[in-house]
């Protein structure tokens, strides 16, 4: 499964290039410009599959980092405060890391 199967490639791009500057990217204005918070809970829990690289169950800081790569191959990577911020608006359990209910609420809330 990839993320184009679920959200516009059209979307995606659109969604990258309004945070290409450093310390621009705002989860809330990202997830509503490529579409993921108009979508069902099973498919932003399949976004958070694909988004999840080592299958951990939780996106740890290391993967958010490069979270906007994920969805277009070349992006920019996250800086430190913007991962941090991420985080720390979805980590409701404070154990450092967004697990797929926490992702699940950060998108669709």
């Amino acid at each position: 499964m990839s993320l184009t199967s679920i959200l516009s490639a059209e979307a995606i791009e659109n969604a990258v290039k309004d945070c290409q500057a450093p310390d621009s990217f705002c989860y809330k204005k990202f997830f509503q410009l490529c579409g993921l918070s108009s979508k069902t809970a099973q498919e932003v829990k399949d976004v958070f599959k694909i988004l999840d690289e080592d299958n951990s169950g939780f996106i740890e800081e290391s993967e958010l980092k490069y979270f906007l790569q994920r969805f277009v191959s070349g992006a920019r990577t996250l800086t430190e405060a913007e991962t941090k911020s991420f985080i720390s608006e979805a980590d409701a359990d404070s154990d450092g890391r967004i697990g797929s209910e926490e992702f699940q609420t950060m998108v669709l809330s």
